[in-house]
Order: structure tokens, then sequence, then C-alpha cells
């Protein structure tokens, strides 16, 4: 029976994630900070479930999960680099400690646990790595700018290290979810935002997206944005003038 491991397990996306895994029939892993949540999940599920907490904003936490995992005696068929951070504001009057937990589990735990599981897969001949970013990833994003920065990473290095695995039997999915129903709105302090607020803009179930995904995993897509009006939200992001997108994005992420 396979193992996934997935981040961000406490919660949301993470959660639901795990849940599809388990249906499939992984056994799993689940990492995140707080213990108890996840020991909560690990009771509903019906495969085997390891849980490791551990705080990916501290740097080497990366390492220091692979080594608990070889300690375990545990190979990883599927990672899901799900943990993520966000904060909202502007930049000169942020939180320069926050800033740095969001570089860390954005960028730096997501591209090093990448590293680490990786070779082990290429030498199988078979994995499957899904690299959780945003439709935030598709245009800057003024008073979320270090966040739509670190998502923009994301999916940047899932497509290019998609193209670099192909015929190696690994596969690398970088999801693209729009505005969820999470928690995640308020930890990033923008659930009084109009993105958040407007009844107009649709918000997905974290169980629909990680449905979405968990497909687009299976299947080996490079990217899986999720939702039609998503997908339609991320091309014009990606292909409106920056006159146009600066000032919409602003707006979006402001009280309105």
């Amino acid at each position: 029976m396979p193992t996934a491991l997935v981040t961000g397990a406490s919660s949301g996306i993470g959660v639901d994630l795990a849940r599809e895994l388990s249906r499939d029939g992984h056994n799993l892993v689940l990492v995140a900070r707080r213990a108890e949540p996840m020991r909560a999940l690990a009771a509903e599920l019906k495969t085997n479930v390891e849980i490791v907490t551990a705080d990916l904003s501290k740097p080497g936490a990366a390492a220091a999960l692979v080594v608990e995992l070889e300690a375990r005696r545990l190979a990883i068929d599927v990672l899901i680099n799900n943990a993520g951070l966000g904060a909202t504001g502007r930049f000169d009057r942020s939180d320069p400690a926050k800033v740095t937990e969001m570089l860390q589990v954005n960028v730096t735990a997501l591209t090093e646990l990448t590293r680490l599981l990786l070779p082990p897969m290429i030498a199988r001949k078979q994995g499957r790595i899904m690299l959780v970013a945003s439709t935030a990833a598709f245009q800057p994003g003024p008073l979320m700018a270090v966040y739509y920065a670190t998502k923009a990473y994301v999916l940047s290095f899932g497509e290019a290290i998609w193209f670099e695995l192909r015929g190696t039997g690994v596969t690398v999915t970088t999801l693209c979810p729009g505005p969820t129903a999470t928690n995640f709105a308020d930890a990033a302090e923008n659930n009084r935002t109009v993105l958040f607020k407007s009844s107009m803009i649709k918000k997905m179930s974290s169980a629909e997206v990680a449905r979405i995904g968990y497909r687009a995993l299976k299947a080996g897509k490079r990217v899986a944005i999720t939702g039609a009006s998503n997908k339609i939200s991320a091309i014009g992001g990606r292909l409106s003038p920056r006159g146009v997108v600066l000032p919409l994005a602003n707006y979006l992420n402001s009280e309105g």
C-alpha cells in the first residue's frame, strides 16, 4: 500500500486531501504544528496513519522531518506540499517575523522537502508530488505582496520540475485554488477583504478543492486550477495589462 505525506494536515485543504488519499488506499503521514487535530483526523481514516508534529516555519524543519521519516522507516510515494501561510497589509507595515515565516513555509520548506524526497521516488521510477499554490500565482497582489509572490514561485517551480521529470515515472502537479472556505482567511487576516466578504465571489469548499486536486494528481496533470471562474481569473491575471490587474487586486485585497 503506498504512503502519502501531507503537510498542513491539521485543517482545510490538507485534511480533505488526506481523506481523498485514504479513501483511495494510501497509508498516511500527517504533518502539522498541532497534533490534536491530526489525531482526530487519524481516528476517522481507514488506513494506517503516522503523525509527525513539525513547525515548517523554522529553518531546518524540512530536513529534520526527513530524518524523522527515516527513523520510522517510512518511504514516501506521494508528497503533498500543502502547508502555507498568508498575511494581509501594506508591505512596509508588515511584521518582519511573519514575512520570514511565510517565506520559510511557502518557499523554503516546500522546496527542501521536495528536493529531499524526490530522489528515492526517481530511484523507484514512480511517485507523485503535489505543490499547493493559488490563483494568486498568476498576478502580483498589492496588500498581499509576499504571499502572491511566494505562490508565483511555487507555480513556476512546479511547472519547471514537471517538465524536467518527464520519463522518470514521477509527476508534479501544481494545484491552484481560488478563494476557499477554510480558516486560512482568518489566519491571514484577510477575512474582512472584498475578496472574502463579497457574495459575488464564489468560495469553494476545501472538499471540492481536494477532489479536483486529487484527480489531477492521479492523472499527472501539470497544473490544476479549481473551477471555471478561477480559471478565468487566473488567465485574466496573467494576460491583462498591469494597469488593470494591480488596481483590481489591490481592491480585492482591501476592506473596500
